[in-house]
């Protein structure tokens, strides 16, 4: 019998908690080296990342490196996420389920702007499969894009699966990014 969503998500959530605090500082940074110098993260003017949650890895490093690109960052509203505008110093709040977003004041991003997207996961296949904490933020989001734009999952090696759970709904990132490796899902 396969393991269910739930089941993969205690497992792979508890997998990165077991990483000790310098080491997940060290893999957040390495991924953050990795994903910098890809040319299309390189020509992207307007890419949508996140706060780290629960020791995703931490991309912060990446609004330093770049601090010349225009950043989004997600905010939840009801089931939703709208997306802000964030600079580096910017004001950021706990928000609905405790993460770490941008305050509502921040103005919000133009959607049809976004060349990139950054994607939290629980857990990604090399093929693009992506595992999130199940309440379709994500998924629901994608489905308002008008626009083809480029997706890559973050995730540390630990949290790579040969395979995981799909539903109809969900949709395929176009690359994973971990501390070591990057994977062309197309």
């Amino acid at each position: 019998m396969n393991p269910s969503k739930s089941d993969l998500r205690k497992y792979f959530l508890s997998e990165r908690r077991s990483l000790p605090e310098m080491d997940w500082r060290n893999c957040s940074d390495q991924l953050c080296l990795r994903l910098s110098p890809q040319p299309f993260f390189q020509n992207a003017k307007t890419i949508l990342s996140y706060c780290t949650y629960r020791n995703e890895p931490d991309l912060s490093l990446l609004f330093h490196l770049q601090a010349q690109k225009n950043w989004g960052l997600p905010r939840c509203v009801g089931q939703n996420l709208a997306w802000h505008r964030y600079q580096l110093g910017d004001r950021l709040i706990s928000g609905q389920f405790g993460i770490t977003e941008p305050h509502p004041d921040l103005p919000l991003l133009d959607l049809e702007t976004i060349d990139l997207m950054l994607v939290p996961a629980v857990a990604c296949t090399k093929t693009g499969d992506r595992l999130g904490y199940g309440g379709g933020f994500y998924d629901r989001f994608f489905q308002t894009l008008t626009q083809k734009i480029t997706t890559i999952g973050i995730v540390f090696n630990r949290c790579l699966a040969e395979t995981l759970p799909t539903d109809p709904w969900d949709i395929s990132l176009d690359y994973v990014c971990t501390e070591t490796d990057f994977y062309d899902c197309r």
